[in-house]
């Protein structure tokens, strides 16, 4: 009765769904393990968020890179504003409209600064228009934000170009925009929150990151590469059963047929 099961139809579906069985898994794994991995990150970003503010020089000095694991960890710097050097960052949009955020850097000892994008501006009426931007305020000034690491291309999925106007750049890279500048920087940067004395004019806020769901959605994803382990198996397993009772209904027919070509 099963021998129709090695056949070469059949044993092609079977192949099929010992493929699938394992792939199966392979996905439902990769899922739970960037469940893991978005679980951990979302944990640390709320947490350095939602941490009292600390003193930058405690995390990172000039010319030490910021760790990722201090990301967003919020930061008081006191410092003067280098107006003289101040950029624009290019292709940042906000709230669905193009914008610059406002990078300066506040010099906060002999030799040492740190860059602070003081936020975001308006992208002016076409690509090769300067954005207005708000001076900074002069004298001393007390910045809090949230600390920030070097951007590269690999972490900001923004590529690099040359011949930008002056005074724009693309990514916020201390180490190459250190190298125009008369003091080192800080190996990352401070997204302001607040600054005392406030000033009259400024950019608008950076918002705070979207922690999300956490990887919700992987998790989600993983259980259900997970169910389609069992639909697989209960499909073919169905599908056996299906050809089996055709194959019993149609022996029967026959020898019903049999029986009463006998009797005639």
């Amino acid at each position: 009765m099963y021998r129709f099961l090695l056949t070469p139809r059949w044993i092609a579906l079977h192949i099929v769904v010992l493929l699938v069985i394992p792939a199966f898994v392979f996905l439902g794994r990769w899922q739970f393990g960037r469940f893991e991995e978005r679980s951990a990150n979302s944990d640390l970003v709320t947490a350095n968020i939602e941490a009292a503010p600390v003193p930058l020089g405690t995390l990172a000095g000039a010319g030490e890179q910021v760790k990722e694991s201090d990301r967003f960890k919020k930061v008081v710097v006191t410092g003067t504003y280098d107006a003289g050097q101040g950029l624009v960052v290019r292709r940042r949009p906000q709230e669905g409209r193009n914008g610059y955020y406002v990078l300066t850097p506040l010099v906060t000892g002999e030799g040492q600064a740190v860059l602070v994008n003081r936020g975001w501006v308006q992208a002016g009426a076409t690509a090769d228009t300067p954005p207005e931007v708000p001076p900074p305020p002069s004298g001393e000034v007390s910045v809090t934000g949230r600390l920030r690491p070097s951007e590269t291309e690999a972490n900001s999925g923004i590529r690099e170009r040359p011949g930008l106007p002056p005074g724009q750049v693309l990514l916020i890279d201390p180490a190459k925009i250190g190298k125009a500048l008369p003091y080192r920087l800080v190996g990352g940067f401070v997204e302001l929150t607040e600054q005392r004395p406030a000033p009259a004019q400024a950019p608008e806020p950076v918002p705070a990151p979207d922690v999300g769901a956490g990887g919700g959605l992987n998790l989600a994803y993983g259980v259900q590469w997970w169910l389609f382990i069992g639909i697989a198996i209960g499909g073919w397993v169905l599908l056996i059963r299906r050809e089996l009772a055709d194959r019993k209904a149609q022996e029967a027919r026959a020898a019903d047929e049999q029986v009463e070509m006998s009797a005639n």
